[in-house]
């Protein structure tokens, strides 16, 4: 993993009508915390309100230009979806969102009133958003592309300054990879993530991140041949030495989803 990038105001206009808001947990994992973009000024659409902390939903709502109608996901894990029931019981907004799957890190408590395909869109006076399925971090991880502005909301899958933890069973390597270039072909003009600030070179970015899973999952590859037996928290130390062992627990999770990818691939005996 590398660092965030620099710090982000708590509260920025990214373009006309679209507006990020920070909210109040930094962290390791989540870098200066988690970004909630509010779209419109008449009627508003809030994206990934985050955990479930009252006084950044209480922001939300006064920061809002018009009135809240509609709260979107990326996905449930819980620096992102928990909020959702407090801000859906102020302001009575349509949710909407893929379901939690199963397992560890899901917020069960998500509940859509609509769930959206990829393909689906919200279609407003002031703009359209349209959800983009793109599994790997989570199964069910949507993308939200902004018409107008050509800009891709991109939640955990590409993020500012930090490669992202796949985690199995949920996470998958191999669907990470696919919708990576999928976001690649899309040809945005820019990439709006759940942690960091607006990534404006998405299709240099994309390549490295898939140059650089590439390149981990060769030194996945190689210790598998060469200490055949060795489970995935074993190898870490092989494949991860230039980690800072602190976080080699996140790393395992990784590896772990590399040595499936591999063995689906059928690259080891």
């Amino acid at each position: 993993m590398s660092g965030f990038g620099p710090e982000l105001p708590e509260f920025a206009e990214i373009e006309t009508g679209i507006r990020r808001l920070l909210a109040p947990n930094p962290s390791m994992m989540t870098g200066p915390g988690t970004n909630t973009y509010l779209f419109g000024d008449e009627e508003v659409a809030v994206l990934d309100p985050g955990p479930a902390l009252p006084a950044h939903i209480d922001n939300i709502v006064a920061r809002a230009p018009g009135r809240i109608r509609w709260i979107l996901v990326t996905h449930t894990h819980p620096d992102h979806s928990p909020g959702v029931r407090l801000l859906a019981k102020e302001t009575s907004a349509e949710v909407l969102g893929m379901p939690a799957p199963a397992g560890r890190h899901q917020d069960q408590t998500f509940r859509p009133d609509r769930i959206l395909a990829d393909g689906d869109a919200l279609q407003t006076d002031e703009f359209r958003l349209t959800a983009v399925h793109t599994p790997g971090h989570a199964s069910n991880h949507l993308c939200y592309r902004h018409a107008a502005h050509n800009l891709l909301f991109t939640g955990d899958h590409i993020i500012d300054g930090s490669t992202v933890v796949i985690d199995p069973p949920d996470g998958n390597m191999q669907h990470y990879l696919e919708s990576l270039r999928r976001c690649k072909a899309l040809d945005c003009a820019a990439l709006a993530p759940g942690h960091g600030g607006v990534i404006h070179d998405p299709g240099r970015l994309i390549d490295w991140i898939i140059e650089h899973r590439l390149q981990r999952e060769a030194k996945v590859l190689a210790a598998m041949r060469e200490h055949p037996g060795l489970s995935a928290s074993e190898l870490v130390p092989h494949v991860y030495r230039d980690v800072d062992p602190g976080l080699y627990g996140w790393a395992e999770r990784s590896l772990l989803a590399h040595m499936q990818k591999i063995e689906d691939e059928g690259l080891v005996p």
